[in-house]
C-alpha cells in the first residue's frame, strides 16, 4: 500500500514538474536590422530591451543581428531565419507586390507590417571638387550607389533613373556598405556617395567632418516631382543643414524619403507579435528619447507608410488601444 501511495505521489510531482516545464517555455526571437552605425541597429536593440525586460510577463528573449538590410530582411523573415525585420516602406512594397527584387518570385503575400518607425531621407553626400551640386552632375562620377541587400541601393536607382542616368552608361558605379563610403570620399577614391537613412548620422557626420569639404547635395525638381507620383512610398522631406554644421550648405537640403518599418511573417506567433507592439507603444516616450530622428513621431505616423497588411497580433493591440482607427482598412485582412 505505501509502494502504490509513493508511486501515485511521485506520479503527481512529476506532472507538476511537466506541467511548470511548459508553462515556462522560453521564446527566442531575433529581430534583423542594418549597418551598427544607421539608426536600424539601435532601434532594433531598444525594442528587444523593452521586451526582455517583461520576460517573466512574455518568456521572450529577443536578440539583435546587424544584417545587409531591407533586402535581406525581408527575404530572411518569410524564410524563418529571422522572426522580424526593419525594413524600408518602399522594399515593403515591393516585397509585397512582387516587384524588384522579388519581381522573378511573385507576391510575398506572408509579409506583415507591425508599424512604422521614422522616416529616412535618400542623401547624396558629394566632394566639393568633385562639382556636384545637383543629381545631373552625376554624369561621369565615380559614385557609390550601396550594397546588394540594402534598401537605398534601389532609391540611388530610381533617382538616377528619373534623371535620364543609367549606372552602366553614366556613372563610375561602386556598390559598398554605407559605413565604408565616407573613407572613400574622404581619401578621394569616390566623388559622391548615397545612402537613406535618418538625420543625424554617424556616416554622414563622419564624411562631413573631414579633410576634404562636401556638400549634401538637394534631390529635387520637375523629374523629381513625376517620380513622387509614380512611386506611392516616396514622399518630400528635408534634412536640416544644423545636423551637419562642417558640410558646405548654408540652408536646410531638400530631398525625398521613405520611412523605416517593423515587419514579420503571417506564421509568427500572434503572441508574440502583440507583445513586441504592446511594449513599443507602451514605452512610447522611452522609444522617442532614442534617436533626433524620432523627435516628431506620434502614435498616429506609425501607422502610416505601409503596405503589407498589419498582423493579427498587432491589430489586436491597436484594436485595445484604440489606433484601429489610424490603419488604412486595406491593411486589416486577419
Amino acid at each position: 500500500m505505501e509502494q502504490k501511495r509513493l508511486f501515485a505521489v511521485v506520479l503527481i510531482s512529476v506532472g507538476i514538474l511537466l506541467a511548470g516545464c511548459k508553462a515556462r517555455k522560453v521564446t527566442f526571437i531575433t529581430i534583423g536590422t542594418g549597418g551598427v552605425t544607421g539608426i536600424y541597429y539601435p532601434t532594433g536593440v531598444a525594442i528587444s530591451r523593452m521586451v526582455n525586460k517583461k520576460f517573466d510577463e512574455y518568456r521572450i528573449k529577443a536578440t539583435v543581428e546587424s544584417t545587409s538590410g531591407s533586402v535581406f530582411n525581408v527575404n530572411a523573415v518569410l524564410n524563418g531565419d529571422l522572426v522580424f525585420g526593419v525594413v524600408q516602406s518602399d522594399r515593403q512594397y515591393q516585397a509585397y507586390n512582387g516587384l524588384a527584387e522579388w519581381s522573378k518570385y511573385g507576391k510575398q503575400t506572408d509579409l506583415r507590417s507591425l508599424f512604422s518607425v521614422h522616416p529616412e531621407s535618400i542623401t547624396l553626400v558629394a566632394s566639393e571638387k568633385s562639382g556636384i551640386r545637383e543629381i545631373k552632375d552625376l554624369k561621369g562620377k565615380r559614385v557609390n550607389l550601396g550594397n546588394p541587400g540594402s534598401g537605398y541601393l534601389q532609391n540611388s536607382r530610381d533617382v538616377l533613373k528619373a534623371v535620364g542616368l543609367t549606372e552602366r552608361d553614366d556613372l563610375k558605379a561602386e556598390h559598398v556598405k554605407a559605413v565604408e563610403a565616407p573613407g572613400l570620399l574622404q581619401d578621394e577614391r569616390i566623388d559622391a556617395f548615397f545612402y537613406t537613412v535618418g538625420h543625424p548620422n554617424s556616416n554622414i557626420k563622419e564624411a562631413t567632418s573631414g579633410r576634404i569639404k562636401v556638400f549634401i547635395v538637394s534631390i529635387e525638381g520637375p523629374e523629381i516631382d513625376k517620380m513622387l507620383k509614380k512611386y506611392p512610398y516616396y514622399a518630400k522631406s528635408k534634412i536640416a543643414h544644423s545636423f551637419y554644421p562642417y558640410a558646405k550648405n548654408t540652408q536646410d537640403i531638400a530631398t525625398i524619403g521613405v520611412k523605416a518599418t517593423f515587419v514579420t511573417s503571417k506564421n509568427v506567433n500572434e503572441d508574440i507579435v502583440y507583445a513586441i507592439t504592446k511594449e513599443v507603444f507602451e514605452n512610447f516616450e522611452d522609444f522617442k528619447s532614442l534617436h533626433p530622428a524620432y523627435e516628431v513621431l506620434t502614435k498616429k505616423d506609425m501607422l502610416k507608410g505601409l503596405t503589407a497588411p498589419i498582423h493579427k497580433g498587432a491589430l489586436k493591440y491597436y484594436k485595445e488601444a484604440g489606433l484601429d482607427k489610424h490603419i488604412d482598412p486595406k491593411l486589416i485582412i486577419d
